[in-house]
């Protein structure tokens, strides 16, 4: 706020005593001198309510002014720790490629020509940023040790990175057509055996909220994924899926999903093993997730049967671990 003071005003005059050094032979009479110190007296007063209003106004500017705190990205590390069987003679890709890679690098130190029942326990460690409320990053390492036929468990290693991003390229917002999000990503094996690999997978999903606030809804999609070899003397044909499902959230917070569908796999052909057969089979993938008040998962635990054209299961637990969460 402006502070008023004594001090004459640049180009004006001191209204500290302009009007008290008047010569004695121009003095007034006393009517008329009360009318001009009355009249000045009104011009001060006038002033101050000026130089109040204009302090107040500059006061509520600032207010107005003051820049917003920029909100930052979540940023968390979407840690997933994996359980996977496999029955004997067949691959599966699932819902994620990464424990298909981790079956595929191991297939070099088998001393048998046919593939046996193994299981692995691996993990995912995804650097993720949330952009913004439709659009995620991410990118990170895979781990795991195995155990197939009656060998001993393998030593825990590194075998892939990935690198991909989700995003929303339509949002139902309580309109008519459902919510479209595409999600991407490659990853890369890290052996350097001849059968190192690269897959991309690529997932296009439609949601359809059934109420305002999003908390029940359905779900329909497709996958795609394929498999690259680093050598011409393996090959593995494409995986194709399509599903249905739906969701739903209670009011504390926990949220159900279920997703189930039909996978078909052309089958693959590595070094001189049998050739693992093509299939169509179905797929279920059950979600329990509980998430906080602004949607964001705090935990969660996958269950997913593929048949290939045996059971197959998965159970995967996920805990993101937040560094900036909003």
């Amino acid at each position: 706020m402006a502070k008023w003071s004594s001090r004459p005003i640049k180009g004006g005059i001191d209204l500290s005593t302009g009007f008290t050094n008047f010569p004695v032979s121009r003095r007034l009479p006393f009517g008329r001198k009360w009318l001009v110190r009355s009249t000045v007296l009104g011009a001060l007063f006038t002033l101050c309510l000026s130089g109040l209003a204009l302090g107040n106004d500059e006061t509520d500017d600032e207010e107005d002014e003051a820049p917003t705190k920029p909100t930052l990205p979540n940023l968390y590390l979407d840690m997933r720790i994996i359980y996977s069987t496999l029955p004997a003679g067949s691959l599966s890709i699932g819902f994620a490629a990464p424990p298909l890679l981790s079956r595929l690098t191991n297939l070099s130190s088998l001393r048998t020509q046919t593939l046996p029942s193994s299981q692995s326990l691996s993990t995912d460690l995804p650097l993720t940023v949330d952009v913004n409320d439709r659009l995620s990053v991410y990118g990170g390492v895979s781990g795991a040790t195995s155990q197939a036929g009656t060998d001993p468990w393998t030593t825990f290693s590194i075998y892939a990175f990935t690198v991909g991003f989700q995003a929303d390229i339509y949002q139902q917002n309580g309109g008519t057509f459902p919510t479209i999000t595409v999600q991407a990503n490659a990853t890369r094996s890290t052996s350097e055996a001849p059968l190192a690999t690269t897959a991309y997978n690529t997932i296009l999903e439609a949601s359809y909220a059934l109420d305002a606030d999003e908390t029940r809804g359905l779900l329909a999609g497709a996958q795609y994924t394929r498999v690259l070899v680093d050598t011409p003397l393996a090959r593995v044909s494409p995986d194709i899926m399509g599903y249905v499902g739906g969701y739903y959230q209670w009011d504390n917070n926990w949220k159900f999903t279920g997703r189930v569908g039909v996978q078909s796999f052309g089958g693959a052909q590595i070094l001189n093993l049998t050739p693992f057969p093509a299939f169509t089979q179905p797929i279920l993938r059950l979600d329990l997730d509980r998430m906080d008040d602004d949607d964001n998962r705090l935990f969660g635990i996958t269950a997913q049967i593929a048949w290939a054209p045996k059971p197959s299961y998965q159970l995967t637990l996920r805990t993101p671990l937040y560094a900036i969460k909003n």
